[in-house]
């Protein structure tokens, strides 16, 4: 499966082949952006495409596969469409000619079990209209009504727009601030950025750019350092600064030099909250500690990217763990969201990247196997903390007033 590459709303689009799925898509988008035909089976896997809906914003639209597709391959591309129900906001339940069977009622099932909102459009409307019978037989069985829609003369365009507008999760459309119950107006920030062979070649990377924007959004000031020029800077400027970021590979180094009056987190940290499941990554961190000879921990990355031969995932958070621990571990890393190569349950220990190229539901939904199965979960820069000794110190600027730390350590 592709990568999660934005995170605005993702809406799904499903449907059995030929009720016009892909036309829909192109309707909503205003532009021929999928491919119609008239030959059931056109679109053979999940496609992503970015744009923005007229009266409504900016969203992925994925058009799916048929989920009446048959034979071996039509096995595999519907088993492709079902994956993409991790990873969607919004579901889009095309149907036509009053028809409706087991894989409507199963893909139902599955956005309920998934906890994602659904609307059921009757599409071609113009050449059959959905009838008392069929809606009411709608309702029984999805417990949703039934919105009567056609492509060809685009009836009740305007109504979909706005029912995708109030049917669509709240927090899949607003953008909360990374730090803005963390500064005020006028505080300075402390950006600790190092330059080394994994920074992108002329730019930051995505958390370090949304840290500054967010800076600047909440009327603050922003500094940015290199972590071997932050001693000579706060000794030549006098300047004491209401908070302080790091990136998590250069903690111990940024711990020194920070004052220990001046609250200090991460880049990977501040993701955690905004983005993760914070509080379950608050209990697992500390398990860390409980790991045994054999144990298996699974890192996951939220994106695909060139591998540096001293890689935060795949190399440097294994070899920090292996030496605080003490312990013979064995690692897995799974890049993207493509699937565990083993089942949840053979882990110790769930290791997320701050998921900076996905959305929140994918990044929860990505979680929630761990969390039912009862493993504990973490943050990359909530487990360097804490193997680097640092961990009470990185937290305390969002456990602190609850007065609670004591009780993630």
């Amino acid at each position: 499966m592709s990568r999660g590459k934005e995170s605005k709303p993702h809406i799904g689009i499903y449907g059995r082949r030929n009720n016009g799925k892909s036309s829909l898509i192109n309707c909503l988008a205003g532009q021929d952006i999928a491919i119609v035909s008239g030959q059931a089976g056109t679109t053979t896997d999940p496609v992503r495409k970015s744009f923005e809906i007229t009266g409504f914003g900016p969203v992925i639209l994925v058009d799916t596969a048929g989920i009446d597709d048959s034979g071996e391959l039509g096995t595999k591309r519907v088993e492709r469409t079902l994956r993409t129900l991790d990873t969607i906001d919004l579901a889009l339940l095309v149907v036509t000619d009053n028809f409706w069977g087991e894989s409507e009622d199963d893909l139902v099932s599955k956005f309920r079990l998934n906890d994602t909102p659904f609307i059921i459009i009757h599409n071609k409307s113009d050449l059959s209209v959905p009838n008392a019978g069929f809606i009411k037989k709608v309702k029984e069985r999805s417990g949703a009504d039934l919105f009567e829609f056609s492509v060809a003369d685009r009836r009740n365009f305007e109504e979909l727009i706005n029912l995708i507008r109030i049917t669509i999760p709240e927090h899949s459309l607003r953008a909360p601030a990374l730090l803005g119950d963390l500064i005020k107006y006028g505080d300075i920030v402390i950006l600790i950025t190092p330059i080394d062979v994994e920074a992108p070649e002329g730019r930051l990377i995505l958390p370090q750019v949304q840290a500054i924007r967010d800076i600047l959004d909440n009327d603050a000031v922003a500094i940015v350092l290199k972590e071997r020029e932050v001693d000579a800077f706060l000794k030549k400027t006098g300047i004491r600064p209401a908070l302080a970021i790091t990136d998590s590979q250069v903690f111990v180094k940024a711990d020194a030099s920070i004052p220990n009056d001046i609250p200090l987190t991460s880049f990977s940290i501040l993701l955690a909250r905004f983005k993760g499941d914070f509080e379950n990554y608050l209990k697992g961190t500390p398990k860390i500690s409980e790991l045994k000879d054999g144990d298996r921990v699974l890192l996951l990355e939220s994106c695909s990217h060139h591998v540096a031969c001293d890689d935060i995932g795949r190399t440097k958070i294994p070899r920090w763990i292996t030496n605080f621990t003490g312990k013979k571990i064995k690692y897995d890393v799974v890049a993207g969201l493509d699937m565990l190569p083993r089942p949840i349950t053979d882990y110790a220990l769930l290791i997320q990247c701050g998921g900076c190229m996905i959305t929140r539901k994918q990044l929860h939904n990505r979680l929630q196997p761990a969390i039912k199965a009862g493993i504990p979960i973490t943050n990359y820069g909530m487990a360097i903390a804490y193997v680097q000794g640092v961990y009470k110190r990185a937290i305390a600027p969002f456990v602190e007033e609850a007065g609670d730390e004591e009780n993630y350590l």
